[in-house]
């Protein structure tokens, strides 16, 4: 079966659109939303519609931080992150609002772990972005049993794996390139972001893997990105967030 591995959605309802698109496209059966599907972008609502529908059919779906504030703004935060989250707890229904708060922090299917950001305490909201964190990272998730974890929250695409020494190595992947995920190795992977890259492209990201095969591959999805900016200055929004899709950083 081939499983298209989305992160960090962000209200982006253009770029969530391609992406479901796409990874049908490409043979996709299943779906697994690895967070933060609201926050930022001008669309929460509809994306969180869309989601729902995809849960129906079956597809995996965890909670992330921005997921969290949008259901408990708190208002004494002044970060960046938070500055949307009363705006975008306005836009949802109850509803919509109670299958956010009722989202796991992570999910466990046989050695495989999905979560938001690392496995290690999933509710701090620890990022992983370097090997030494995707060490701590991994050396959680085998204290589940589980020899691979899909990870969001850092916007980037990136791959951490144990060879034959103790010490994991990373690589940044090629996209469209599939890439070898033998069942022996232990593995840590960020999928990157649908709804706001920050590499410098504005292109989404998400991975397809491919298990019968043990093959992942990364994937870069043109979308309207500025119709989605756009969308974001219309409602009121920090320009800055439209101007990150514009740039992709």
């Amino acid at each position: 079966m081939k499983c298209a591995l989305f992160s960090d959605i962000h209200a982006n309802a253009q770029a969530l659109q391609a992406c479901v698109n796409h990874a049908r496209a490409q043979g996709a059966e299943r779906f697994v939303i690895l967070g933060d599907l609201v926050g930022y972008g001008a669309h929460p609502g509809e994306v969180v519609d869309q989601v729902m529908q995809l849960a129906a059919q079956g597809a995996v779906v965890i909670r992330g931080n921005h997921d969290a504030m949008a259901v408990q703004p708190q208002l004494a935060d002044t970060s960046l992150g938070a500055s949307t989250a009363l705006w975008t707890h306005q836009q949802l229904s109850p509803s919509q609002c109670d299958f956010l708060a009722a989202l796991p922090l992570q999910v466990q299917e046989h050695k495989t772990l999905f979560v938001h950001a690392s496995a290690e305490w999933p509710e701090r909201w620890r990022y992983v972005d370097r090997p030494e964190l995707a060490q701590t990272c991994l050396d959680a998730a085998a204290a589940l049993q589980a020899d691979r974890v899909f990870v969001g929250h850092v916007h980037h695409q990136s791959v951490y794996y144990r060879g034959a020494g103790q010490q994991l190595m990373s690589f940044k992947p090629t996209p469209g390139a599939p890439m070898p995920m033998p069942s022996h190795r232990q593995w840590v992977v960020t999928v990157g972001s649908v709804g706001q890259p920050r590499d410098g492209d504005p292109r989404a990201m998400y991975a397809l893997l491919d298990d019968a095969a043990q093959r992942l591959t990364f994937h870069r999805v043109p979308y309207a990105h500025a119709e989605a900016a756009a969308a974001i200055r219309q409602a009121g929004l920090p320009a800055y967030f439209a101007e990150r899709l514009e740039s992709g950083r």
